[in-house]
Parts: C-alpha cells; structure tokens; sequence
C-alpha cells in the first residue's frame, strides 16, 4: 500500500514537473516570439505608409517636373491679355478676332496683282508645280471684302492651313487630295466642287484677266456668313505666335535687303527694312507688291524663313511634297535683326512652335507676319 502511495506521489511529483516545464518553455516561446512579432506587426503598416509616402513623394516629384518641363521659356517680356490671337494687336472695334480664315491665294504672274494679301494677318508661302509660289493668307484681325485670284488646294497648303484650326476656303483641288483634305477634319468651303463643303458666294471677275483660272474671288465677310449655314463656329482657332512690343528704336538692327529665292526671278521676294517704321516692305520680282484695289504697298512686321524638304512628286501633274511636320531650321527677323532658331510640330493638327537657339519661344511684334518656306539655306540672303 506504502509502495502504491509513493508511485502515486511520485507520478505527481513528475507530472506537477513537466507541466511547470511545460509552461516556462510556452512563456519562453511567447517571448521570444511573440513578443517580437508583436511589434513587427504593428510596425509593419508604418513601414508600408513609409513606404507609400515615398513612391508619392517619387511620383510628386516626376510631377513638378513634368510640369517645369511644360512651362516653355520665352525670350522676353509677353503681352498678353485682350488681343487678336493672330496679329497679337488689341481687340477693338476695329481689330476683330473671329475664328482664322485661312484662304488660297494665287500668285501667278498673270495674277498680280493680288487683292487682300494686305489685310490678312499671316501669310505663308511655298512653292508649287513649275516653280510658281502660292499663298495660303490668313485673316483674323480685320476683313477683306476681296480676296484674289482664288487657286485650289494641295496637302501641303491645307496642313499648313489646318495648324490654325481655320475655316479653309479655296477653289477646288485635284481629285485625289479631295478625301485627304476630307481626313484632316476641318471646315472647309469649296467654291468649285460640291465633294466637300460648297460655297456659292465666290464669283468671277472676268476684268482680271482672259484666263479663267486667274478671275475667281472670295470675301471674307460672305465666306462668314456661308459657314453659318454650314453651323461653322466663327469662334476659336489656333495660333502659332506669341508677343512683345516693339523694340525701342536704339536696340532696333540695320539687316535689310532680305532675299527669299524659291525657284526662278520671277518668284522671287525681298523685304527692306525702314527703321523709323519697324516694319518691312514686301517686293516681288523686283517690283513693290502692292493691293490691286488700293494700290498700298505690303509691309509686314515679321519675317519668318522656314526650312523644310521639298520634293517633286514625280506625277504627270508635276505636284510637289513638302514636309509640314517633325521641326527643322528657321529664321526670324524682326526689329532689323535676325535670331535664328527652329520650328516644330508633330501633328497637322497642332500649330506651328517657333523657338530661338536656346528653345525659348520666340516674340513676336504685334501686326502681320510673312512665312516663306523653302528647301535649304542658300536660298536666304539678308
């Protein structure tokens, strides 16, 4: 019975042993474990917030800078505020700001003079089959109650015409270039065809010349009222420039005689300098170029020579190809002095991005600006 009771104490004994063993080892592991991973998991959100606050911060960063890259330099003091998008001049009663018509002018020998060329804000220039030059001109600042002689369309001139977002009149087009124009989703009126948009207010003026194609007239005031009808805004557009004033006339240069060659003397443009005034007398083939109904002369307040490729396209019809997009070499005169710089666009759709050597924009002088566009530098003299 002695032995039994001391089997028994001693299983107690044993038992009593491993359940205190047992218990220290569970605190130790608790401990040890537990009491570590406690902390880790409170910590844990801390590191990932820690975490989370520095991709944003990363991304913030990326942010500000995208957002300094977005703001463009400019190389000097901008007018901003109340003025024509094109002409940069002060909206008043008599300098408007309706939506860019941009506008086909011939310049065919037999066509000069010209009429309107004087009021249009803009001009650009390029050279078309056989060497002859037209212009796509376009108004925004002021009206012109003829524009002549109206000459069709190429791709190249309704690109040029699109970086405005404009409506685009002309007079007709050859038939394949009809459904490019068509692509480039702009509102156009057409006084020749009824393909895309037609417009009736165009005529004829047969004391122009014998030859039919050089008689055809526009206004901007009709072509106005025909792109109501077509449900045409008459607001809006786009525009390449921006402004500054003119310079005083102690920081004014004395480069004159600037020559542009496009293919033969017969196209070929200079500009002279007056200082006094700060602007440039536009010539053509050695001639003044004046307005046919006025007789005044064409002065612009800008210059610009743009550099591009230009190529025949190698049809029967001899038309050319010239490049609208991507950037190349371009040079600004103003104030009687050049800065030279590029332009760029890389879409039809987006306008036209001048800037000096140094990527700032270039200001501009409010008024008129005359683009000429050619092939390479050795066409330029100044």
């Amino acid at each position: 019975m002695n032995l039994v009771k001391k089997k028994i104490k001693s299983a107690k004994v044993i038992f009593i042993s491993v359940l205190i063993l047992g218990l220290i080892l569970c605190v130790t592991i608790i401990f040890s474990f537990g009491g570590c991973g406690k902390p880790a998991i409170e910590e844990a959100p801390e590191k990932i917030e820690e975490s989370v606050e520095e991709v944003t911060t990363e991304e913030e960063e990326i942010e500000k800078e995208e957002e300094v890259e977005e703001i463009e330099e400019v190389s000097g003091a901008e007018i901003t505020g109340n003025i024509n998008i094109l002409s940069g001049l002060e909206i008043s009663d008599s300098v408007k700001n309706y939506r860019p018509i941009a506008v086909m002018i011939e310049n065919h020998p037999e066509s000069r003079p010209q009429s309107g060329l004087h009021l249009a804000d803009v001009v650009f220039e390029v050279v078309d089959e056989g060497g002859i030059t037209r212009y796509v001109a376009v108004y925004s600042s002021y009206e012109a109650e003829i524009m002549a002689p109206i000459r069709s369309a190429r791709q190249y001139y309704a690109e040029i015409a699109r970086s405005f977002d404009p409506i685009y009149a002309f007079w007709g087009t050859y038939p394949e270039c009809y459904p490019i124009i068509e692509s480039m989703d702009m509102d156009v009126l057409d006084g020749n065809s009824e393909v895309l948009a037609y417009t009736s207010s165009g005529w004829r003026d047969s004391s122009r010349h014998s030859a039919l194609e050089h008689t055809a007239c526009m206004s901007t005031v009709k072509l106005k009222e025909d792109a109501e009808n077509y449900g045409y805004s008459l607001e809006g557009g786009l525009s390449p420039f921006r402004f500054k004033l003119d310079s005083v006339q102690s920081d004014r240069g004395n480069i004159s005689n600037i020559t542009v060659d496009f293919s033969t003397d017969k196209f070929k443009i200079d500009f002279e300098y007056d200082i006094d005034n700060n602007n440039y007398i536009k010539y053509l083939a050695g001639s003044p170029h004046k307005d046919r109904e006025t007789g005044e002369q064409i002065t612009l307040n800008n210059v610009i020579v743009m550099i591009t490729d230009i190529e025949n396209s190698g049809d029967a019809a001899g038309h050319m190809v010239v490049r609208t997009t991507q950037s190349g070499k371009a040079y600004y005169f103003l104030d009687g002095n050049i800065i030279e710089g590029s332009w760029e666009r890389y879409s039809i759709f987006d306008p036209f991005t001048f800037k000096d050597d140094d990527g700032k924009i270039v200001l501009l002088n409010r008024g008129s600006t005359w683009v000429s566009i050619i092939p390479s530098i050795d066409r330029l003299t100044y």
